[in-house]
């Protein structure tokens, strides 16, 4: 195995190992390793086997396969079921612009992965699948919603798999399982065929990665503009793969500890962030804390109308294609408590407040960057929960717990803005921690270019220590 993508598809190019071999590796590794980890919710593995044998794209990631999350993006010949009941068995016809992308790049798709319900958690727990396990202990979760994605990169079913974040879900499982994760700028990666609409603000594509030169990589071969799309973020001055090899500039960092909404933060996490913020003024940038200047009653009430507009228009119109009314066991407890609550109360003067709310967040927030350049949090306020903690099926005890896991991360969503999280140790318990980096609109280069002097400086393990 090797440690990442671009050194798998490298020993391709050199002919120390074929495109078959790479992937009947990984589909060994899935059947061996699932069974416990339970990341992959549907596979195409025989198909993955013909494509390759029919010949593969010679593109930068020829033979390295990968995982598409089981939400917002089609993969032809599979359902999308976004991890809830009412869409089981919903089997696509095409693929996303995003999965077309990555088989033009020669990656080869051989499955989804384990989702919550419409992405409705932090961790990765649906009725429809069971829950995904974290390799670090298979007795917590894996985070959400890409837990799945995460689980089997950091297991090493795959070097590289997709992910989506429409409030940390990328970046949330990267910290639970040791992982990078980059959530890019709004707009960047195209959601084509599937409109984002109400949610357009919010969630964004990329992948969840064992090293940063993946994810600079990736992103230079997904994020193109399509011509028609309603957003497009700030054209980056030079490819992000050569912005990743480069130095960042002597950057201002504000440390900030404490949650916008005054909220419980563990001391553990909080001494991982200064433990990053320290290695970052030995790597010669200019470190100092500072409080998170926004108001975190309108991200919350703002972001909790988009989402929950988003929501009752996919269960609408999933009804309306299966011409029937909502049946008791469509939708988990928390997701069907939602959807009661914002169908009968939702108006398009709420709507249109929301948005007005999250663009004022993203003036409060924005005007830090005046003062610094990147901004520097824990990126989960508590450690990685026991599976079970966060319990859809108990909407009392989501009401309680689901906000704390995104108290760091979901502001980045609300404003567009880029963010990622890196690893940053362990706890007491031997859970991986992560440190949460956010910059303004289009700052992806800088991000990675501070991931990779931080990688370098304290080279992360890339599995969890049973897949070693």
């Amino acid at each position: 195995m090797y440690d990442d993508a671009i050194a798998a598809a490298e020993a391709v190019r050199a002919g120390e190992v074929s495109p078959r071999e790479l992937v009947e590796d990984a589909i060994a590794r899935i059947e061996k390793a699932d069974g416990v980890l339970n990341a992959v919710v549907a596979e195409r593995f025989e198909a993955a086997l013909a494509e390759v044998d029919a010949g593969l794209p010679d593109g930068p990631l020829t033979g390295v396969p990968t995982l598409v999350k089981d939400l917002g993006m089609q993969v032809a010949g599979l359902p999308l079921a976004r991890g809830s009941r009412l869409w089981a068995g919903d089997v696509q016809t095409v693929d996303s612009e995003l999965v077309r992308r990555y088989r033009a790049a020669g990656m080869v798709v051989l499955g989804t992965t384990n989702s919550p319900e419409l992405g409705k958690n932090a961790s990765t727990e649906p009725v429809l699948h069971g829950p995904a396990r974290n390799p670090w202990s298979p007795a917590h979760s894996p985070g959400g919603s890409s837990g799945g994605a995460a689980a089997a990169v950091s297991a090493g079913l795959v070097p590289v798999a997709h992910g989506n974040d429409g409030g940390g879900s990328i970046r949330i499982p990267a910290s639970a399982c040791g992982l990078f994760g980059l959530k890019p700028s709004r707009g960047r990666v195209t959601t084509y065929p599937v409109p984002t609409t109400l949610a357009a603000p919010l969630p964004a594509n990329h992948v969840l990665t064992r090293s940063v030169r993946d994810s600079a990589l990736l992103l230079d071969l997904s994020s193109a503009p399509l011509p028609g799309d309603a957003l497009a973020a700030p054209t980056p001055s030079a490819p992000f793969a050569e912005q990743a090899a480069g130095a960042p500039g002597r950057l201002r960092i504000g440390l900030a500890t404490r949650r916008a909404d005054g909220g419980e933060v563990s001391l553990e996490v909080v001494a991982a962030a200064r433990r990053t913020a320290a290695l970052c003024e030995e790597l010669g940038h200019v470190v100092e804390e500072i409080e998170l200047a926004y108001d975190s009653d309108l991200l919350t009430g703002g972001f909790g109308v988009l989402m929950g507009a988003s929501l009752l228009a996919d269960v609408t119109h999933r009804l309306a294609e299966l011409g029937r009314p909502l049946q008791d066991d469509d939708l988990e407890p928390f997701t069907r408590m939602l959807y009661d609550h914002y169908a009968a109360s939702m108006t398009p003067v709420q709507v249109y407040d929301a948005q007005a709310a999250v663009q004022q967040v993203g003036w409060q927030l924005g005007a830090m960057f005046g003062r610094v350049d990147l901004l520097l949090t824990p990126t989960l306020p508590l450690p990685v929960p026991e599976l079970g903690f966060l319990d859809t099926t108990d909407p009392s005890v989501m009401w309680q717990r689901g906000g704390d896991y995104s108290s760091f991360t979901a502001v980045a969503n609300a404003t567009g803005m880029p963010a990622m999280s890196v690893p940053a140790g362990l706890d007491a318990g031997g859970l991986p921690l992560g440190a949460h980096f956010m910059g303004d609109l289009g700052a992806e280069g800088t991000l990675l270019a501070l991931g990779t002097q931080l990688e370098a400086a304290r080279p992360w393990e890339l599995l969890a220590p049973s897949y070693r």
